[in-house]
């Protein structure tokens, strides 16, 4: 048997060529000649003079994913960052900045971190730092008991699937605290990489059947396009049921039977999807209209998706957060003990709004025990989230005590992120309702302002010359004029007939004024360019 040569190259500058190579004998035997130069590369690709032909090609792509659209990380933000970069360079445009109010991003629309919960995360990540004078001790023995929990007292292991267990011992008794008292078993608890992964975990289980039986997601619109994504990737079948804009963006349980009945002659639906607090709509939903909900997916026999991320970001006085758990709880065993729900929470939102560590948890409850395995199994697929985030998920689930003593720091930095919040929810409502053309409802929690924009018939027509929805051609009219970067409504969905965008209010008090005053001023001057102001 011939002996293999090692392939040698001489690196000694740009004038190297295919001669300074010792090709294999048994190498060039077999056709297949090694190239190294810019030039052989390009000859690699070429077969008798042809390109070779890409494998993966949009004829040949999964055309679920074709079908996914993500309006908050769109067309629009794509422009937006070229429109940086242009400024970057030096470019002019008639502004300095881009302020991008299209994603929830806290940090990065300058909201300083929750000192505790770095400090936990910190001694967890480099325990070196436990000798530390510089951290408290109740920080300390919480990276403590995390690291007891960890596979070689490390955040560098391996958790189990389901997650760390003294952190989901410490999440169910949260919940409990949270419900008053209503039952939080930690073994129905799940770690997730971000509310998103445990809410496309669950609709991985739930979407089956084809053609008149494929599964129905019923989902509000407006919605977060996570969910018209995940059931467009996983060919489910979409069903929508409106919010009542002109009552607040509330639930309407007649709508929901209208959207249930019109479903069943194409489809099974078999899960709702609620969001609550509301996102793009910010509405904080009623006691009253949670229980017709489930009341409505017990008769229904349908599986509850409660997605609740927002639950520390209530600012209307007269709203309070309930969870879709502690009502279901309250309307008796009957209910309880056999409505399938999962609830999700997240590290991302509420006051910390720690986006980059990709925690969260989902509490799933009556699902039937085999397809609690299943679950488990699927959940194995992807080994385990960040141990980061399930440490960051610990601290909002646990955070300091009235007589620990980082408490009274802590206290302030929450009630400080939560009182500007609400502050910036009035002004947005306010400024916006005085501009012509613009209609906007309370922005009762979360952390978006969805107003309703009269586009004129003249701007409607040029837009769709354009090839595009008129609230896209609006957004992007904004942009480029003024640098603001908001989502269209039609990202979200809409009625038809109305159009709207999705602002963040995470803004500082003096860039949100910046900002809405110039949305201010490009929509007079929008309507004054199509004739349309009174």
């Amino acid at each position: 048997m011939p002996q293999c040569r090692q392939v040698t190259a001489v690196a000694s500058g740009p004038a190297d060529s295919a001669q300074n190579l010792k090709v294999s004998p048994s190498v060039e035997k077999y056709g297949q000649t090694r190239f190294l130069t810019a030039e052989a590369k390009v000859s690699a690709g070429r077969l008798n003079g042809k390109m070779r032909e890409k494998t993966l090609s949009m004829d040949t792509l999964n055309p679920q994913v074709k079908a996914v659209e993500y309006a908050v990380r769109g067309p629009i933000v794509l422009k937006a960052g070229e429109i940086e970069k242009y400024l970057e360079e030096g470019g002019t445009k008639p502004f300095s900045e881009v302020i991008k109010a299209n994603i929830g991003d806290a940090h990065a629309m300058g909201q300083q971190p929750i000192t505790f919960l770095r400090q936990v995360v910190a001694l967890c990540t480099f325990p070196e730092l436990m000798d530390s004078p510089s951290f408290p001790e109740d920080a300390k023995w919480r990276a403590l008991r995390i690291l007891q929990g960890c596979g070689g007292h490390s955040l560098g292991s391996y958790s189990a699937s389901p997650g760390v267990e003294c952190i989901r011992k410490d999440i169910a008794a949260y919940i409990e605290q949270r419900d008053e008292g209503v039952p939080s078993d930690w073994e129905n608890i799940y770690l997730t990489t971000g509310a998103s992964d445990g809410i496309m975990t669950i609709l991985r289980l739930l979407v089956s059947g084809k053609d008149s039986s494929r599964t129905g997601v019923m989902i509000p619109i407006p919605q977060y396009p996570l969910y018209s994504a995940a059931i467009s990737e996983m060919d489910a079948v979409q069903v929508n049921y409106y919010l009542d804009e002109e009552n607040c963006w509330a639930l309407d349980i007649n709508e929901l039977y209208r959207a249930y009945q019109a479903a069943k002659l194409h489809c099974q639906p078999r899960v709702i999807c609620i969001i609550n607090p509301g996102n793009p709509t910010g509405q904080v939903q009623s006691k009253k209209c949670i229980e017709e909900v489930l009341h409505f997916a017990y008769e229904e026999n349908l599986f509850v998706m409660s997605d609740e991320v927002y639950q520390d970001n209530v600012y209307t006085p007269d709203c309070q957060f309930h969870s879709f758990k502690k009502v279901l709880y309250e309307m008796g065993p009957e209910y309880f003990n056999s409505v399938e729900l999962a609830s999700f929470h997240s590290t991302s939102k509420g006051y910390t709004g720690e986006c980059g560590f990709r925690g969260g948890y989902m509490e799933v409850i009556n699902m039937d025990p085999e397809v609690k395995a299943q679950l488990v199994k699927l959940l194995s697929v992807r080994l385990c989230p960040p141990l980061a985030g399930q440490a960051a998920m610990d601290v909002i689930v646990n955070p300091p005590q009235p007589d620990e003593h980082s408490y009274k720091q802590f206290h302030q930095e929450k009630s400080s992120v939560l009182g500007a919040l609400a502050d910036k929810a009035k002004l947005t409502e306010q400024i916006l309702n005085a501009v012509p053309g613009i209609k906007c409802n309370p922005v009762q929690g979360a952390m978006y302002a969805f107003p309703r924009i009269f586009i004129p018939p003249k701007a409607v027509e040029e837009a769709k010359a354009l090839g595009m929805q008129p609230d896209m051609f609006y957004c992007l009219r904004l942009l480029e004029e003024t640098g603001i970067c908001v989502v269209p409504g039609s990202g979200f969905g809409q009625k038809d007939g109305t159009h709207h965008f999705r602002m963040t209010i995470l803004p500082s008090i003096e860039k949100l004024k910046v900002l809405l005053g110039k949305v201010r001023d490009f929509h007079i001057s929008f309507l004054k360019e199509y004739s349309a102001l009174e």
